[in-house]
């Protein structure tokens, strides 16, 4: 028999609480998508800055080499695998609550240092970054899987699905701000400077030391990219208050702590019923947990949906964040022309936020409309195989027509494949783990998914970087771009077979009966091989049991 503090929130209705909730873990993902996806223009100054050492005139794309440009972005990533891994362990071990601000505040901190160094030389600089960068990636990681247990155990099972994506739709805005303030701040340093051209960065590439014939403030340059960075942490510092003033959630308190009387009185803080409404009558007797963590039955319970949460994010992060980081080798025909290096990263910033715009930040609302009401594995399914259409439709051309006439239909094709990632399994990857796992293992394996998520999106960015060659003016070759967009392809019809034999419905049931303990591995492999997963939404314990 569920308990009364549970019952209450699996039907509560819609309240001011839960919107708070929605916006205080929404920061968190809002801080996340900022600082991972504000780097691609700051690079670009950065190797202005710091890798022009022989032109006086911008004549081709100046890149920082690659090696360098693999350890910027993958220590972020990797940082953000342990992050996963730890805090999503640390959750269940002592409590979503406790430390959900060490993340946010991890974060705040990273973001600052990344835009600090006490020096200015080219080596020492990058290595500053990369060092914030991956302690950045830690707390970004840290707040993937304790937002969404928080928000999935606040939530009740009619619209949790909605809040949840609600919390993550926040990605949007966060690449949305990124842009905005990118271009807000390279303008003004544009206009102060009086910038036309770029002048060579020194041998030892170091700004104090830059020649006074300049027509760039290198200086200002290096101060510019170092405070965009620096001004991500704004948001999440706005919100660390109010995260620890959030009570633990009535699942964690209840079922592992086993303390129901303490759910009760912090779901009286806020939600709108009485005491008497939500607390047991008789004292419930402390139960042991059955079988540890990554155990035999563990696995025979919980593996197949691990399996399934874990490979369909993994699949999804390898074409998500390749496509994301390296937007501007894509659509390069928008960006190729510049008089200095302001000009080029405000281009960049611009289709970025445009695309945010109309595609990215739209795929998540629609998301958050439908997904009660069609499901999460119909969204996942529907959103890979739009996307690999359009990859294939995008890719297998590419070298004969949109390499040369990369015109309006090609940005809106290539608009469609991040607005079917958000409306799909961007999304739906990020909810169901929340959703499938016991409350004692929930923060634990939404952090393992998330983690195997990152190390596909590790393998994508870093795949791309180093299999598309580029052209003596930086471009890339239109042969390696084919290749890249149509393996794209064939990853999201990987996710599609993942999605249609392995992954669970969860929508309209509470959190204790997605767990399905009492259901065996065989039985429901079987029901994901006949597609009877993507029926069953409603069904009871004993209606499963039946079957």
């Amino acid at each position: 028999m569920a308990l009364k503090v549970l019952s209450a929130l699996d039907t509560a209705k819609t309240q001011y609480y839960h919107f708070k909730a929605i916006i205080i873990a929404g920061m968190g993902l809002f801080t996340d998508a900022y600082d991972l996806f504000c780097i691609p223009p700051i690079l670009i100054l950065i190797s202005r800055i710091y890798y022009d050492e022989k032109k006086t005139t911008i004549e081709k794309t100046i890149n920082i080499p690659k090696q360098v440009m693999t350890i910027i972005i993958g220590t972020a990533l990797l940082g953000t695998v342990i992050g996963q891994l730890i805090f999503g362990r640390m959750g269940d071990l002592i409590g979503r609550r406790r430390v959900y601000g060490l993340a946010l505040m991890l974060m705040v901190m990273s973001s600052i240092g990344c835009g600090f160094s006490i020096c200015t030389s080219r080596e020492c600089v990058i290595g500053s970054l990369v060092f914030f960068r991956f302690l950045l990636g830690v707390g970004i990681g840290g707040d993937y899987p304790l937002s969404a247990t928080i928000m999935s155990e606040f939530a009740n099972k009619r619209t949790r699905g909605a809040f949840i994506a609600a919390v993550f739709s926040m990605q949007g805005f966060g690449i949305l701000a990124s842009s905005i303030v990118t271009v807000v701040v390279c303008q003004i340093f544009k206009g102060v400077s009086h910038a036309s051209n770029i002048a060579p960065a020194p041998s030892n590439a170091t700004v104090a030391l830059a020649p006074s014939n300049s027509s760039v403030d290198l200086a200002g340059a290096d101060i510019a990219w170092r405070l965009i960075l620096m001004l991500g942490s704004i948001p999440a510092a706005l919100t660390y208050y109010w995260r620890m003033l959030m009570p633990e959630t009535a699942r964690y308190t209840a079922l592992v702590e086993q303390n129901a009387l303490q759910a009760a009185k912090d779901m009286e803080k806020v939600l709108q019923v009485s005491m008497s409404q939500i607390t047991e009558e008789v004292p419930l007797e402390p139960r042991p947990p059955s079988y540890p963590l990554l155990s035999k039955k563990f696995l025979r319970h919980h593996g197949r949906d691990l399996f399934a949460s874990s490979t369909s994010w993994f699949l999804l992060d390898i074409v998500f964040y390749s496509s994301n980081l390296f937007q501007s080798k894509i659509y390069h025909k928008y960006v190729d022309k510049w008089t200095n290096p302001y000009d080029e990263v405000i281009r960049v910033a611009r289709v970025q936020a445009i695309v945010a715009v109309c595609a990215t930040i739209p795929g998540y609302y629609v998301t958050v409309c439908l997904i009660d009401r069609i499901g999460r594995v119909r969204i996942q399914f529907l959103g890979f195989f739009f996307m690999a259409i359009v990859y294939l439709a995008i890719g297998i051309p590419y070298q004969y027509h949109w390499y040369k006439e990369a015109d309006f239909w090609f940005m809106f094709l290539y608009g469609l494949t991040f607005f079917f990632a958000n409306f799909g399994p961007n999304t739906t990857t990020f909810i169901v783990p929340a959703e499938l796992f016991p409350a004692r293992f929930r923060s634990t394996c939404h952090g393992i998914s998330g983690a195997i998520g990152k190390v596909g999106a590790l393998i994508g960015t870093v795949g791309l970087l180093w299999v598309i060659d580029e052209d003596e003016d930086g471009y890339p070759k239109p042969e390696g771009m084919t290749k890249a967009l149509i393996t794209m392809g064939g990853v999201c019809f990987l996710g599609m077979a993942v999605t249609y034999f392995f992954t669970r419905e969860t929508m309209g049931r509470s959190l204790e009966e997605n767990e399905n303990e009492d259901e065996s591995s065989e039985l429901c492999f079987f029901r994901c091989l006949t597609g009877s997963c993507i029926q069953r939404t409603n069904s009871s314990p004993s209606e499963v049991a039946a079957a």
